[in-house]
């Protein structure tokens, strides 16, 4: 499974950003896929994550802020970013794993390498 994000940049508190995660590979398996975000000298932190069947959480932080969604179709996950925060500011991962979703990092299998996410 191949994990590559896109979409990351800086922008102005208040502001939006979309985050996109191509995924390619062996995937029939996968059952949940998230965004984890890691501010330096920090633990990696769930984000948002989105089940097979289209059940989809999110962290305290960011609910009703931000939106996981899954396009089967172009094996694409997305994280719309709204209202964005400088706390948000983060090397934001994509993550995938064949088990329902929780926000346990060890948990996920599969990461790509990550896109950088800065809030001023």
């Amino acid at each position: 499974v191949q994990l590559v994000e896109s979409g990351g940049g800086s922008v102005q508190a208040g502001g939006s950003l979309r985050l996109s995660c191509a995924y390619s590979g062996y995937t029939s398996f996968i059952d949940c896929m998230g965004w984890f975000r890691q501010a330096p000298g920090e633990e990696p932190e769930g984000v948002a994550g989105i089940d097979s069947d289209g059940t989809s959480r999110y962290s305290d932080p960011v609910k009703g802020r931000f939106t996981i969604s899954k396009d089967n179709a172009k094996n694409t996950l997305h994280l719309q970013m709204n209202s964005l925060k400088p706390e948000d500011t983060a090397m934001y991962y994509c993550a995938a794993r064949g088990d329902i979703c929780n926000f346990d990092a060890g948990g996920f299998t599969y990461w790509g390498q990550g896109t950088q996410v800065t809030v001023s």
